[in-house]
């Protein structure tokens, strides 16, 4: 089949970690062709080449969502920046564009805003059953929450036709009526309660963040008279929500594509966090928010299946009005080959402790190094070795040198003597150093693994210590428990103390060690690796096509009425073989056979004239041509009307025509008065 994959920020430009593991999925499906539509932070100017991909990956499209707009991929007949959009545009903008901004601007009556939820929308839509809705929150009523889901998606899907047929979308988003009509909203009755505040640049603001989020309704992924584009594939998968989904839906509105969506980290989760960390005005915040939680909304509802990586990402996307029904869950695929020579923790006296991870202030190294000063106490041999980068959170650089200048004076430089150099027990170091040539070295350096985060998705290195058979003390945060699930000691996070006693124990404790490390790694070995994902989702693919109804577009048949008929030749008409074949000239030699008038003396074969060789089966035929290609008996037997005529078809094709009975009875008479008259008799 053929996949629609649908990317933000990643595969297949990018590197990290949502590159790596669209590559494993693309080149572990190979049965299955991909078309992938990348969208990207900003325009790619200075891009670096793209790397080699697959030979099933047909097609790469690409977009930026940044403020630049390349002219390659507007619409076909998108006008030019000056030309204003007729007025009939802005009458249908201003209807689609006010209804979508009326529903996530404004709060249900009965209290605070209510997350929205789409159980009941879905059924309507093509989702899930509206049977056993959740209670609703904030205390605002069922039906009043649905209304508000209809508006936004009526306005969303207004606004991508409005794209697709004038062409004049970016324009008006950014336009004087864009800004008028979110204006309108946010001083109108039940309006969120930040929302009232907003100023003139604020309500910009926000306007040109719905502008950049709204960016792929104006794409030319959507198909011409060119190129299918999305209106081509079977199933789109997006890996993410947010902006990389919106094509998927637009795709299920007008072509009744599958959506299926895969998120392993919960891309609204993240929408609010760097939210909160950008310097915004409240009624920014809250109406972009708003909108992002509309928008997962809607993506939830109208997606065939959602695959979340872990329970925490669950429980989100349960809270945003997913449908339970249609979550499963789906680790994350990750390579165990380059860890698999790393041998199982030794029963030995090793105190090394080992943190690996990009260094930011949600790891909370803080909190470790007052661990680590409490477990020098207990074991003085020890020492703590902490391998990772500077991650990509803007106050990165000066956390990691605040961890440095703590590490030193804690643990100042300690010597074994007077003629000795001194050494800190804390290490700070990088894979590809010296002293950790690669990953698996530095687990395997250790006794213990350690996680100290106050914010984690999905715990990567723990997974990789798990792989390399080495016992883990972890703080409670995002799916760690899910993860470790009893092969490891779990603490609270922000808990010095108790995060010292767990690694304390397991360093006076080698038996122990050696028991949650083997345990660990026959765990991750069974629900982590690429085989099982990749598995997963190859299942997932065929199932969800097996459900899908069939698209009028990829319907050749149709009947008089011009009603697709995506069944109306049998699989078995396709097996090669002469007495499969098909086409007009096969059967033709069936009126053929018939009509022709045999000579004095010859024998004639009923089988032979009604079945010649080579011709189609009557049940590979489809009804309409097996209809037509029957022949019409003498006297107007098929003007006789209803089953009648038919069976008299039937029994001339069979038998043929009065006519041809009557000939053939009259050549047997001649030839037997011929053979008295001759005495042979």
């Amino acid at each position: 089949m053929r996949i629609g994959l649908l990317t933000e920020g990643g595969y297949p430009y990018a590197s990290g970690e949502s590159h790596a593991w669209c590559d494993r999925l693309v080149r572990g499906l190979t049965g299955h062709d991909f078309e992938v539509y990348a969208l990207s932070a900003e325009p790619r100017r200075d891009a670096p080449p793209r790397p080699e991909l697959p030979r099933h990956v047909r097609l790469v499209h690409s977009a930026p969502l940044g403020s630049g707009f390349p002219a390659g991929r507007r619409l076909a007949g998108e006008p030019r920046r000056g030309r204003t959009p007729g007025r009939r545009e802005r009458r249908r903008f201003a209807e689609c564009f006010g209804a979508l901004v009326a529903a996530f601007a404004t709060a249900p009556p009965g209290g605070e805003p209510a997350t929205p939820v789409v159980h009941a929308r879905g059924a309507a839509h093509g989702g899930a059953s509206a049977g056993c809705p959740p209670a609703v929150p904030g205390g605002a009523p069922e039906h009043v929450v649905t209304s508000k889901a209809d508006r936004f998606a009526s306005g969303l899907y207004g606004l991508a036709e409005l794209a697709r047929e004038h062409r004049g979308l970016p324009a008006l988003l950014h336009s004087e009526d864009a800004v008028r009509l979110l204006e309108a909203a946010c001083h109108g009755p039940h309006a969120l309660p930040a929302a009232p505040g907003a100023q003139v640049n604020d309500l910009l603001a926000v306007t040109a963040g719905l502008a950049r989020a709204l960016r792929p309704l104006s794409l030319d992924w959507y198909g011409d008279r060119h190129t299918p584009g999305l209106g081509g594939v079977d199933l789109c998968h997006a890996t993410s929500g947010g902006a990389a989904a919106l094509p998927g839906l637009l795709a299920k509105h007008f072509f009744a594509t599958p959506l299926l969506v895969t998120e392993y980290g919960v891309r609204l989760r993240e929408h609010y966090l760097a939210r909160a960390a950008a310097p915004l005005s409240a009624p920014v915040r809250a109406l972009l928010a708003a909108f992002q939680g509309a928008l997962a909304a809607e993506t939830y509802a109208q997606a065939a299946l959602i695959t979340p990586g872990n329970t925490h990402a669950r429980r989100w996307q349960e809270r945003c009005g997913a449908d339970r029904a249609r979550l499963r869950t789906v680790y994350p695929g990750m390579d165990a080959a380059p860890f698999g020579a790393v041998a199982d923790a030794a029963a030995d006296d090793s105190k090394t402790l080992v943190w690996v991870g990009s260094i930011e202030p949600a790891k909370d190294l803080i909190a470790l190094l007052h661990a680590f000063a409490e477990i020098r106490k207990a074991e003085p041999e020890a020492t703590l070795r902490i391998v990772g980068g500077v991650g990509r959170d803007p106050q990165a650089p000066g956390y990691l040198a605040h961890c440095r200048a703590l590490a030193a004076q804690l643990f100042p430089d300690e010597a074994a003597d007077t003629h000795s150099v001194g050494e800190s027990p804390v290490s700070f170091e990088e894979v590809g150093s010296p002293e950790v040539p690669t990953l698996a070295d530095a687990y395997a350096s250790g006794a213990v693994v350690v996680l100290s985060s106050v914010i984690e998705g999905f715990p990567r290195s723990l997974v990789e210590a798990m792989f390399c058979g080495r016992a883990t003390v972890s703080t409670d945060a995002g799916a760690v428990c899910e993860v470790i699930g009893g092969t490891g000691l779990v603490v609270p996070h922000r808990n010095p103390r108790a995060l010292a006693e767990a690694c304390t124990a397991l360093l006076g404790d080698p038996d122990r060690r050696a028991r949650l490390g083997a345990a660990a790694r026959a765990r991750a070995l069974e629900l982590f690796t690429v085989e099982q994902n990749v598995a997963a989702f190859r299942g997932i693919y065929l199932e969800l096509i097996s459900h899908a109804p069939a698209r009028p577009a990829a319907c050749g048949a149709r009947d008089a009425r011009g009603v697709p008929q995506p069944f109306a030749r049998p699989a078995e008409s396709h097996v090669p073989g002469r007495w499969a074949a098909t086409g007009a000239a096969t059967r033709a030699a069936v009126p053929a056979a018939r009509d022709a008038v045999p000579a004095a003396g010859d024998a004639v074969s009923a089988t032979s004239a009604a079945a010649p060789a080579g011709r189609t089966p009557s049940w590979a035929v489809p009804a309409q041509e097996r209809t037509a290609a029957l022949p019409v008996p003498a006297g107007g037997g098929a003007e006789g009307g209803g089953a009648a005529g038919v069976r008299g078809a039937r029994r001339s094709v069979r038998w043929g025509g009065a006519d041809d009975r009557s000939r053939v009875t009259g050549a047997k008479e001649r030839a037997k008065e011929r053979a008295k008259e001759r005495g042979q008799w």
